[in-house]
């Protein structure tokens, strides 16, 4: 009895891996083919080429919006209702939006659009890496998480392919994997850390317990912090790399569309590579660092490469990707910070606002670029990017093997009281 139950249990974890590891897929698949088919959609529906960035950066810009606005409302069900229900109801709204997007014929119903499907792709990546950490042990949670990331990044390459057969095919076959997740997603169980408490009357997805204790609003915001340098790299140096082609004197066109895919296949070996170090070290902190050193390094190759080709193009995006490959750890640090009752509405909430830096990183960048031009303003983001996230995780404790079984109490800057066992 005792084995038929360890094996069923094993099951299910393996089970939980693989659906949170494809709702991540079709996760990044979605977020990602707007960059993707950027300029042809644009041309396609009558935006002229010298618009073609300006709209670019609006339409982007509120999708961003619309995974902040999703990642707190999903967050908060997550604790409120299961995470489980999170799961279901966000990939049910990204699909109808996928749907949807294939149909737009003008700027604005496309921005809208994409603002409903950013409200829900924001629940997919926190709820599945919080079953994840809640429901493996401590000591192996690292690699469920490795797991999900690297499989779920491999849906930018999937997204370059449907691209292939035009912009708004690709949007319906994304579409189409969302409805297939659901139909999966019917074996998967809730987390038993959330059952525990899901009949107690502690506060559960109260997201304004992350302001109302200071301390616990400086490690909220320490692990936001922490990924902005990431989205630099996909929203800026790679979806404008036509841009930065002209500027770098490239001797061929450079693909934004090719560049992300390359992008995110290193995102995924670095992920593979980090979950594995993290595990090795055992220090998450650690990892970040190094990862984000190498992120640095990458970003200046990029930069440097005056004259650079297509070849050089594709090495230097698996290269920066691989430097970025931190994206497991640093969701899984956030999760590992804050108790059950309100861990899903910070891992859910922590990614989507890194994402949503990318407003004011698009803004940051224009505006130098302007006075300094494409790439002195880069390398102007990347310092101020990276100085911040060093010294917010300088400032995060190790959480490597910690008990997840606890609370986080409703009490205004009483650090005594922060956290209390189930």
């Amino acid at each position: 009895m005792t084995d038929s139950h360890t094996v069923k249990t094993a099951r299910n974890i393996i089970m939980l891996v693989i659906v949170a590891s494809l709702g991540y897929f079709v996760d990044i698949y979605d977020l990602l083919v707007f960059s993707i088919v950027r300029k042809a959609s644009l041309l396609d529906i009558g935006v002229s080429p010298d618009n073609v960035l300006s709209e670019g950066i609006y339409i982007i810009n509120l999708q961003m919006a619309g995974l902040l606005i999703g990642g707190i409302l999903w967050g908060v069900m997550g604790d409120k209702l299961g995470r489980i229900k999170v799961l279901f109801g966000s990939i049910l709204l990204y699909s109808i939006a996928n749907f949807a997007n294939g149909f737009a014929h003008d700027v604005n119903t496309y921005a809208v659009i994409r603002f409903i499907a950013g409200i829900g792709l924001a629940g997919e990546l926190g709820a599945g890496i919080t079953l994840v950490t809640e429901t493996m042990s401590k000591e192996r949670r690292g690699y469920g998480a490795m797991i999900v990331s690297a499989i779920g990044l491999l849906g930018a390459s999937a997204a370059v392919f449907a691209a292939q057969f035009g912009w708004r095919n690709a949007y319906f076959i994304g579409g189409g994997l969302g409805v297939i997740l659901l139909l999966l997603r019917l074996g998967t169980f809730e987390s038993g850390m959330f059952k525990n408490i899901e009949q107690t009357k502690v506060s559960k997805g109260n997201f304004f317990m992350l302001f109302t204790n200071f301390r616990r609003f400086k490690k909220y915001l320490f692990c936001i912090l922490i990924g902005a340098p990431s989205w630099l790299v996909t929203g800026v140096l790679v979806n404008l790399a036509p841009e930065f082609g002209i500027a770098l004197r490239a001797k061929e066109p450079l693909d934004a569309g090719q560049g992300v895919m390359y992008l995110y296949i290193g995102i995924a070996i670095g992920g593979i590579f980090a979950g594995l170090f993290s595990q090795i070290t055992k220090s998450r902190k650690l990892t970040m660092f190094v990862f984000q050193v190498l992120l640095i390094i990458a970003e200046i190759a990029y930069l440097s490469s005056t004259g650079i080709t297509n070849r050089q193009f594709i090495w230097i995006c698996i290269f920066m990707g691989f430097g970025a490959g931190f994206w497991p750890i640093f969701i899984t640090i956030a999760a590992e910070q804050f108790g059950t009752n309100i861990r899903s509405t910070v891992a859910t909430t922590v990614p989507n606002f890194v994402r949503a830096l990318l407003i004011p990183i698009n803004f940051g960048f224009i505006a130098f670029k302007g006075s300094y031009g494409m790439i002195n303003s880069a390398y102007i983001m990347i310092s101020i990017l990276n100085i911040i996230a060093m010294i917010s995780l300088s400032q995060l404790k190790k959480t490597f093997g910690k008990d997840l079984n606890y609370l986080e109490v409703n009490e205004v800057d009483n650090p005594s009281l922060e956290i209390k066992p189930v």
